[in-house]
């Protein structure tokens, strides 16, 4: 083999991987914000691959994402030359047709050739897989080389909070799984300083010494860059984040209420909702416990009157494991959400539902079919304008009375809740003339059936 190639065999790492420019061309649509699994189809690679990807560059590109300077043989040239010399073109023909230099391509088949089965086989694959190699030059983290150095940023990072007399403190936090952060747990109490913190503080406590300096970059891919060795992975569990991954800045500005559209903005709200002179214009939200666990909140704007939607969790729940996109069996998907709307609205009587305004939570993405089937328009309320709301806002904080943040919602019963909302809507309020909400609806029915009377009289 060696006789064969002029030098050395290249150790084979085995089969060859995508190209390098898939994975360039992969990150460049992270860069974009799509998430992994879609810059993965966007590429033509499984959702696997392009998961792994992210997850061991830590939510970082790995390469340089410039587009790829002419110097250096493109996948398509290698492709042309591999052609051509399977038709037996000769060196200077081939440098001619594909625009290098004669001496160029020689080195290129030498170099790059498959040498399974001791011949020289030229295919574009393997050649641009063993250019790849070539062309990685990694070199060693700065805090792999500086044990003094790495000590000290994992002492800022890590150190434990103590007692003046030098006993821990804090929980012992949950153990870290190799994933992103944990939904739920106790931290584990740490000195937590943040790596920019830790950077500029070096020159302070080290002026004289120039070994003693990093960048806070280099910090953050030694915790999120898979491979690197410098630091520990569980220290990632120290960043205020507690974040495994880096978010791409670009995946901030993702539409994250895709099921809004023009349409059901709340500025094509009906203009007697805003006067509150038309009673059957209503404001709904969720009241969140622990859990997962949820109460549908709903209030209509004229009277204060207010109806309360039993979410009960789903057969399967806590039972089942969760599973990607798998079914919400929490009790406000959109499907269930909308059911559950819906049976509500047919409870009361048809007059009293003109239009539902809502925030841009996505138990409601199913409102085209909720207004198909009950013929009640929905409206979404502009981003982080609760005073939008104000009337549904208001009631919630009552509500918290009854059912506090941190709790399960879980134990309360449709006919439980059917009781809390009675209780609010036999209370009196200033903004009725000190009238309850229950008397202000009933008055409005009244008239309503009293002008029913007459127009047909």
């Amino acid at each position: 083999m060696q006789a064969l190639t002029g030098r050395s065999p290249m150790k084979s790492p085995g089969a060859p991987a995508h190209r390098r420019e898939i994975e360039r061309e992969f990150w460049r649509e992270i860069a974009k914000g799509l998430l992994a699994e879609e810059a993965a189809a966007a590429v033509g690679v499984s959702q696997a691959v392009g998961g792994r990807w992210f997850r061991h560059g830590g939510g970082m590109p790995p390469m340089d994402l410039a587009p790829q300077s002419g110097r250096y043989l493109s996948f398509h040239e290698r492709e042309e030359i591999a052609l051509l010399k399977a038709q037996g073109i000769g060196v200077r023909e081939t440098a001619r047709r594909v625009g290098r230099d004669p001496a160029t391509i020689s080195r290129e088949l030498r170099r790059n050739a498959a040498t399974r089965g001791g011949r020289l086989d030229y295919r574009a694959s393997v050649a641009q897989w063993k250019a790849d190699l070539v062309a990685q030059r990694p070199r060693p983290a700065k805090l792999t080389t500086n044990d003094r150095l790495r000590d000290y940023v994992q002492e800022r990072l890590s150190g434990r909070v103590s007692h003046p007399g030098g006993a821990a403190l804090g929980p012992e936090g949950v153990p870290w799984k190799g994933r992103n952060k944990p939904h739920r747990g106790d931290r584990r109490w740490a000195t937590a300083w943040s790596p920019e913190q830790i950077a500029n503080r070096l020159k302070i406590d080290f002026p004289d010494d120039e070994s003693m300096r990093i960048s806070h970059e280099a910090i953050y891919q030694a915790l999120f860059v898979e491979g690197r060795g410098a630091l520990e992975r569980e220290l990632v569990t120290c960043l205020r984040t507690g974040r495994a991954l880096r978010v791409p800045r670009a995946r901030s500005k993702r539409k994250a209420w895709a099921h809004v559209t023009p349409e059901v903005l709340i500025s094509e709200r009906p203009t007697e909702a805003d006067d509150r002179a038309v009673p059957g214009h209503w404001e709904g939200d969720l009241l969140i416990g622990l859990e997962r666990s949820a109460i549908g909140t709903l209030v209509e704007r004229t009277t204060r009157f207010t109806v309360l939607v039993h979410l009960p969790r789903q057969d399967g729940y806590g039972v089942v494991p969760r599973t990607k996109n798998g079914p919400p069996l929490a009790g406000y998907g959109a499907v269930t959400m909308k059911d559950a709307l819906a049976a509500t609205i047919g409870s009361l009587p048809a007059q009293l539902w003109r239009s539902l305004t809502w925030d841009r939570g996505k138990e409601l993405s199913a409102h085209a079919q909720f207004t198909a089937e009950t013929g009640v328009p929905i409206y979404f309320a502009d981003p982080h304008s609760p005073w939008q709301r104000g009337t549904n806002e208001n009631t919630n904080g009552l509500l918290r009375q009854y059912f506090p943040k941190g709790t399960d919602l879980s134990r309360w019963t449709a006919e439980e809740i059917e009781a809390v909302a009675a209780t609010l809507n036999n209370r009196p309020r200033k903004s009725l003339g000190w009238k309850t909400p229950a008397e202000a609806i009933h008055d409005h029915l009244r008239s309503l059936q009293e002008a029913g009377v007459a127009s047909t009289g």
